[in-house]
């Protein structure tokens, strides 16, 4: 790999949608600068530096006050970019990981320090070669107090993975709802599973985006407005939200930054709703101490 890649708009729209003072982008990554940052051997994209500067400019340009930055796959287990850009944020981000499951607990505590606040799991097979549940049921068990873990996979296999999330002891955040065809609408299968899961503890929480990845009618991504609306409306109390900027993989689908922050008020049309989801949910999660 030698060609990098550029997933993110050069020129997103201001939202028509105002965020409420302390909102919280809280799905969100970095990519390096490679020259102070490389990326891992293992990275199955190679994206263009898209960095801490860059990633709270556009935080400031659509209203949000905090960033939870989420740990990359072309970055591997080495947390040094994100960590650098939680470090750089003057207390407005902090971060998820992922790590290496043998790794050591005073290592766990420096990310701790770092201010990441839990660890992920990529079940999705196009970015990761590996993933092992008997060594990620194990590192869970281990994490510092008040951390959580971040689950990411497709609908397709969330039957199969059932057992494993029902054995892991700690909070569960399921990225992007587990990835299911919302064209089915909001009663389709993938959604009645989704629901299940949900039903089963009360700790597990959820992210209510991108509309891009998920919704092949296209901007402005009718479909998912309407099967995710009823799921945010029904556990309001679990839901956070965040942009996926730089978006990693969609150089092809590039979806404006503007756009999706529209999309919050379709699926949270009343305050209550917006400052749960936006404030209230992801700090109880990231900013508890």
């Amino acid at each position: 790999m030698t060609d990098r890649i550029v997933s993110w708009h050069p020129n997103p729209s201001k939202p028509k949608f105002t965020p409420p003072p302390g909102a919280v982008d809280a799905h969100c990554h970095v990519f390096g600068p490679m020259a102070q940052f490389p990326f891992s051997a293992k990275a199955k994209y190679l994206p263009e530096d898209a960095g801490p500067d860059k990633l709270f400019a556009l935080r400031d340009y659509l209203g949000f006050s905090k960033n939870v930055i989420v740990q990359a796959s072309c970055h591997g287990t080495d947390n040094s970019a994100t960590l650098d850009a939680i470090a750089k944020s003057n207390g407005k981000a902090r971060g998820v990981a992922v790590v290496d499951p043998a790794i050591s607990e005073a290592e766990l505590a420096k990310l701790h320090e770092g201010g990441m606040r839990g660890i992920r799991f990529n079940f999705l097979k196009r970015l990761v070669d590996d993933a092992p549940k008997d060594k990620f049921l194990e590192v869970s068990r281990r994490l510092p107090k008040g951390w959580h873990v971040v689950i990411y996979f497709e609908a397709d296999i969330l039957e199969e993975l059932r057992p494993f999330m029902d054995a892991i002891p700690v909070p569960l955040v399921i990225d992007h709802m587990g990835r299911p065809d919302v064209t089915q609408g909001p009663d389709g299968a993938d959604m009645r599973a989704f629901r299940a899961l949900l039903d089963s503890r009360p700790d597990i929480h959820f992210k209510p985006t991108c509309p891009d990845r998920l919704d092949g009618t296209g901007d402005p991504w009718n479909a998912f407005a309407e099967a995710v609306a009823p799921l945010v409306a029904d556990y309001s109390d679990r839901c956070i939200w965040g942009t996926d900027w730089p978006h990693p993989n969609m150089q092809d689908n590039t979806p404006d930054d503007g756009h999706l922050v529209d999309m919050i008020p379709r699926i949270a049309p009343t305050v209550e709703l917006q400052r749960k989801l936006l404030i209230d949910n992801p700090n109880a999660l990231y900013w508890a101490d």
